[in-house]
């Protein structure tokens, strides 16, 4: 299947066209008949018989750029003066910047935010320890945490490649919910070294976002600094997008009408970081097994100790009623797999285990990618909640509680609701929040906080 244009290939081309009647006309055709999606035209200057135009247009993938740029500079009367990929603007000089709250113009300001009127807010934290949390950025920081081993589909990369995506989590945890995250690279894979170093950090901060790092290494080094640290741990690939997946679920039940999810046959191929959370969290949530597959032999025991049971790709699109498929590798449900009425969650990224069009045309009853089930409906209100109730760490009784907000915050049709609605991230915030104070899990008495 060919993909769409979409804005993550969108590019700005400045283009010289000589002044006549038509030829605007003849610039857009061409980028029309490449394939090209427009989504502006401005005016960027003149010359002595030309216009200089900013054409924004949306491509499929960076080859499709260059066949466009191509297409337009073999037109007569035309010159391609430039060519900008607007995804690679944008992340000009990074995505996040460190401001001041308060100003700093006097010296009686420079006495209160520095010396010598810190000292005094220095020695409160150091007789009230916990006064931290009010006096300093703590209360309202995340460390957002990599060591690049396994980035979105891109696999191991190394940390600073992996920069981009911490900063677009710290972003994202900002604009949605108010939370500051704090991107930091680790230059090691040694879990030891990464556990010492988190611990000793980690009193900057009021939670710890641990993202892209490969399994197995992820599932010991959550467990070990969860241990040594008081206050959340959360690996996104792993609880973040169990999270979703759960909340697609609940949804794509009902839009199917189908068995419901504490009753239906569950399987989950790939057994890595996401695979074993979500198999974990169905578990928790139905209180029954689920199916999981993986070539792994170590993957598979981890899921029998869980409560699962190891089958194999055949035995799962054969039996189950609902198929999550997170592996990594596109094309590996085939059309003639699947059974009449199931549900798929095809989730890999770039590319699905199956197309969902090619899955409902086989007979599933609903399907759908990763470009719906996006772990950003879930993370920033989950780590809103958390940090605003005060607790040491995040349990599945909160996570699911997330699931649930997520699932009633869809629109009717919807599977999952939008991304950028910030209502949706403080209802997840307000959901977690109250299963922490329901269940005393807060350090402090905040009851009546959160409202009703």
């Amino acid at each position: 299947m060919v993909s769409r244009p979409s804005a993550s290939y969108s590019i700005t081309m400045r283009v010289e066209i000589q002044n006549r009647p038509g030829m605007l006309g003849r610039v857009t055709s061409a980028i029309g008949k490449a394939g090209g999606d427009i989504g502006a035209v401005d005016i960027a200057g003149f010359g002595t018989d030309t216009i200089v135009r900013d054409l924004t247009v949306n491509a499929r993938d960076e080859a499709h750029e260059k066949v466009i740029a191509a297409a337009v500079g073999r037109l007569p009367g035309v010159r391609v003066v430039n060519v900008s990929d607007r995804t690679f603007l944008l992340h000009l000089g990074g995505k996040i910047t460190v401001n001041a709250k308060s100003p700093i113009k006097t010296r009686n300001d420079l006495s209160m935010v520095y010396t010598p009127g810190v000292a005094r807010v220095c020695m409160a934290i150091h007789e009230d320890p916990k006064k931290a949390y009010q006096l300093t950025i703590k209360k309202n920081t995340v460390a957002v945490i990599t060591d690049g081993s396994a980035v979105l589909g891109l696999g191991n990369i190394g940390p600073a490649a992996a920069m981009p995506v911490m900063e677009g989590k710290a972003a994202l945890m900002e604009t949605l919910c108010g939370l500051s995250g704090v991107p930091i690279l680790l230059d090691t894979k040694d879990p030891d070294a990464i556990v010492a170093t988190l611990a000793s950090i980690a009193p900057t901060f009021s939670a710890i976002q641990l993202e892209d790092i490969s399994a197995p290494r992820c599932f010991e080094i959550e467990t070990r600094l969860q241990e040594l640290v008081d206050i959340p741990v959360l690996h996104d690939d792993q609880h973040g997008t169990a999270c979703v997946v759960i909340a697609a679920l609940l949804n794509a039940e009902k839009a199917a009408g189908a068995k419901p999810l504490l009753e239906a046959r569950i399987g989950v191929i790939g057994l890595g970081a996401a695979g074993m959370a979500i198999s974990r969290m169905l578990m928790h949530f139905t209180n029954r097994p689920v199916l999981g597959a993986d070539l792994a032999e170590g993957a598979r025991r981890r899921l029998e100790r869980a409560g699962g049971k190891p089958a194999g790709l055949s035995d799962i699109m054969g039996s189950c009623d609902v198929v999550v498929a997170v592996t990594g590798a596109p094309g590996l449900i085939k059309p003639e797999t699947v059974r009449q009425g199931q549900i798929i969650l095809a989730l890999s990224n770039p590319k699905p285990e199956i197309e969902p069009a090619a899955a409902r045309a086989a007979g599933a009853a609903f399907a759908a990618d990763g470009k719906a089930v996006n772990n950003v409906l879930g993370f920033p209100g989950i780590f809103r909640g958390a940090v605003d109730a005060d607790v040491r760490r995040i349990t599945q009784d909160m996570l699911l509680a997330a699931a649930r907000a997520i699932a009633a915050s869809a629109p009717s049709g919807e599977i999952v609701p939008s991304p950028l609605d910030k209502s949706l991230h403080r209802r997840v915030a307000r959901a977690v929040a109250r299963v922490a104070l329901d269940q005393g899990l807060n350090r402090d008495d905040l009851t009546g906080y959160f409202g009703d």
